[in-house]
Parts: structure tokens; C-alpha cells; sequence
């Protein structure tokens, strides 16, 4: 059998985070660290908060027989203007090494769903780094998205 079947998009069985998820995940996270300084402490927490969070958080992980390919985090939030929910993928994250196999387009296929399931009015996603991979699935351009960083030390 060949790898790419091995880990095609129908193996991964995409399922809610369970706390027992935190290492794969954090392994995840570290591979953008050069991008990002990563706290273990500080991760442990907003994980933990994300597994935890009820219905204004979903994390969903991608599993291909046991192993952790990736993972999509999902907000959710009441629109004053809409006085709907919207949804935002704050994160989506897969593993080099099982890139281009289908993976991230499983994560938000399943993120969709569950708009669609909720009655959310919009999903919304803010990413530099991947736009033909969205336009691909069909999301569109609707605006800038700036950010300022503050400094949090003291």
C-alpha cells in the first residue's frame, strides 16, 4: 500500500480533542515555532480551555490510525450587527510530513458541518499563509484583516 493511500482523507477519522490529545497537538503547534515562540504552560492552558470550551470553542482532530495529523480550532461568536453566531477557524494545523493529502480539507468539511448543524450565519477564516488552499474551498476575499501585537511582558 502506498503512503499517500495509507493517509488519505477517508482513514482520518476526524473527532472532538480529548484532553489525552495535548502532546500531539503541541507537537503540531512547535512545528510553527519558527514563527512563534511556544510555552508549554501557556499552551496547556488555552488547550485545555479549547478541549473544555463548551459551545463557543470546537477542536477537532484529525486521526489516521492513532496518530494526530492535524487539527482545526474553531470560535464561536453572537454578531451584534447580525444577531447571529459567526465562526471563525482561529487555527488549522497539519503535519508536515502529511501534507497535501486532503487532511486540512477534512478539518474544515467537519468545521462546516458543524456551522451548518448550529444555524451559524458565516464562517470566517484570517490566513496569510494558505489563501489558495481556501479559495480552493470556495471561500472568498471580503476584507483586510490587520492586527496589532501587543507586548505582553512587563
Amino acid at each position: 500500500m502506498s503512503t499517500t493511500a495509507a493517509i488519505s482523507p477517508a482513514n482520518a477519522n476526524i473527532r472532538a480533542a480529548s484532553h489525552g490529545d495535548a502532546a500531539a497537538v503541541f507537537a503540531l503547534v512547535n512545528q510553527l515555532s519558527d514563527r512563534y515562540d511556544v510555552d508549554r504552560a501557556a499552551f496547556d492552558i488555552a488547550f485545555a480551555e479549547a478541549v473544555d470550551g463548551g459551545d463557543r470553542s470546537v477542536l477537532l482532530i484529525a486521526d489516521v490510525d492513532g496518530h494526530v495529523a492535524g487539527y482545526a480550532l474553531m470560535t464561536v461568536a453572537r454578531l451584534i450587527y447580525t444577531r447571529q453566531d459567526a465562526a471563525q477557524i482561529q487555527e488549522l494545523i497539519v503535519d508536515a510530513a502529511w501534507g497535501r493529502r486532503g487532511i486540512g480539507s477534512s478539518l474544515v468539511a467537519a468545521v462546516e458541518d458543524i456551522c451548518r448543524g448550529r444555524g451559524i450565519s458565516e464562517l470566517i477564516v484570517a490566513s496569510r499563509r494558505a489563501p489558495a488552499f481556501y479559495d480552493r474551498l470556495d471561500y472568498r476575499s471580503t476584507a483586510d484583516y490587520l492586527k496589532k501585537v501587543f507586548n505582553t511582558e512587563h
